[in-house]
């Protein structure tokens, strides 16, 4: 494209606050699609290495680092400096989204994160218990914000790709089944109705599979963690609890999994950490795979959101987790680090789009159970696309950059809708934001299920009766 939209107008300070591969993935967005005061950009992080990148277009740089003891002195003068309506683009770790999140709904200040983020030391606090440490747990104190205060300035919590984009990507699956097995899907327009015309398709689960197949041409060296994104990201949210929606078709639950007493109810954790746990997925290039269950916000938001009922007993409920297989190296790199006993590498790298030599990353919903079996519907995304459509990012950031701005239209457009989830908002209008920079999006039926090939040489303790019970995906 030669001339890229412009979706509104931001009359008020632009506060980006993390500056690391998403975020500089995400300046060039807002450069493109935004009218605002380029005097009025300024970003909050605490190592400057990239600044070059703002001083040359004449933004400001604060380099500081957010704390739990400074952020209302640091943030507030920048959030409102000149008047105007701000937005607060929250792409830092260790930063409390809700404290950040509550600060910009009292100044009347747009907000979006793409996770719900604790202080610093939450991860890895060994006095708190493994139920404390869950992204439920972290949800539910949005949720309880949200209850308390409901209303007023738009916050969009958890605005990436997953959690985020997948959470569009389900509601257009759904409407893709329901044409291609005859059901009449109708309008969806409130929540009750997509729960329900998911429970009329037969939908018993979602995985969020992924697959990134991105490489770069020499070997990772002993000693180092690669990711194509965030490495102290994946790190945290790899070593919390295995974290999953619980679906009401479920027979069998984990010795080791735990339910949760207080709250939505929609969600179980396995006493043992994510990166650490694998589950049976699909992915249309590859087919087959295993996949990391790495907990994700998004696999309790879509599991709750398409309840029908409530309480520990609903009518139904979807079972949705995170199966991700991320790019070899960092594969690699979670072997090498579960094998040291869980001790982290000492040098983390981000692989930019100049180290990568191929690959995509191919990440979609895969809706299973219903008529049809498993349909995956998702982005293919390669890295010669993803270098051809934005600067400073690689097929993972782009996706995620991408959703950023697609949420940051929807605020724009919905400024007093009160704190949101992106199973909320309209879809189609932020999957019409996003598609540009997803590369190829479809959709693809599959007749595989977890019990292919299976039993092979050796027995195994698996349910015939029902091959998308999550006793024969998880992976045991």
């Amino acid at each position: 494209m030669t001339h890229w939209p412009i979706h509104g107008r931001i009359d008020g300070p632009i506060v980006m606050i993390g500056f690391g591969s998403i975020g500089k993935g995400t300046l060039p967005l807002i450069e493109r699609h935004f009218e605002f005061d380029r005097s009025r950009f300024v970003v909050v992080d605490p190592v400057d290495t990239d600044r070059g990148l703002l001083d040359e277009r004449g933004m400001r740089f604060v380099k500081a680092a957010v704390t739990r003891d400074n952020y209302r002195d640091l943030l507030t003068p920048l959030l409102t400096e000149g008047g105007g309506r701000g937005f607060c683009v929250n792409l830092s770790v260790d930063t409390s989204s809700l404290d950040i999140m509550k600060l910009c709904r009292e100044l009347g200040v747009l907000y979006i994160d793409t996770v719900v983020e604790p202080w610093l030391g939450f991860y890895f606090d060994k006095d708190a218990g493994p139920e404390a440490r869950t992204n439920y747990a972290l949800r539910e104190t949005v949720r309880a914000e949200r209850r308390a205060n409901p209303g007023g300035t738009t916050a969009v919590s958890c605005c990436g790709a997953n959690p985020g984009m997948v959470s569009w990507f389900v509601k257009q699956a759904l409407l893709d089944i329901a044409r291609d097995t005859g059901v009449d899907a109708g309008r969806p327009a409130s929540r009750d109705d997509w729960a329900r015309l998911m429970q009329t398709l037969g939908v018993k689960g979602v995985h969020i599979a992924e697959r990134d197949t991105q490489r770069v041409r020499k070997p990772k060296p002993m000693g180092t963690f690669w990711n194509t994104w965030s490495v102290e990201g994946f790190l945290s949210e790899g070593f919390q609890p295995a974290e999953l929606g619980w679906g009401s078709h479920e027979k069998w639950l984990p010795e080791n999994a735990r339910r949760q007493a207080e709250g939505c109810k929609a969600a179980v954790y396995l006493l043992q950490p994510g990166a650490n746990t694998r589950v049976r997925t699909w992915c249309p290039t590859p087919g087959a795979q295993y996949g990391f269950l790495v907990t994700h916000n998004e696999a309790i938001s879509i599991s709750d959101y398409y309840t029908v009922g409530a309480g520990d007993h609903p009518e139904f409920r979807p079972t949705c987790h995170y199966a991700y297989h991320p790019c070899n190296d960092a594969v690699l790199s979670l072997h090498e680090l579960f094998g040291a006993a869980g001790k982290v590498q000492e040098k983390l790298h981000v692989l930019d789009e100049d180290e990568i030599v191929d690959g995509m990353d191919e990440l979609g919903v895969l809706l299973y159970g219903h008529a049809r079996n498993a349909y995956w519907y998702g982005s293919h995304l390669s890295i010669e696309e993803a270098r051809k459509l934005a600067p400073y990012q690689n097929a993972t950031g782009l996706q995620v950059s991408s959703a950023v701005l697609a949420g940051m239209v929807w605020a724009l457009e919905n400024p007093d809708a009160g704190i949101v989830e992106a199973d909320e908002m309209d879809h189609a209008r932020c999957l019409e934001v996003q598609k540009p920079y997803l590369g190829p999006v479809a959709g693809h039926y599959t007749d595989w299920t977890p019990l292919a090939g299976r039993p092979g040489l050796f027995p195994e303790d698996i349910d015939e009766s029902d091959p998308w019970q999550f006793r024969n995906v998880l992976v045991r």
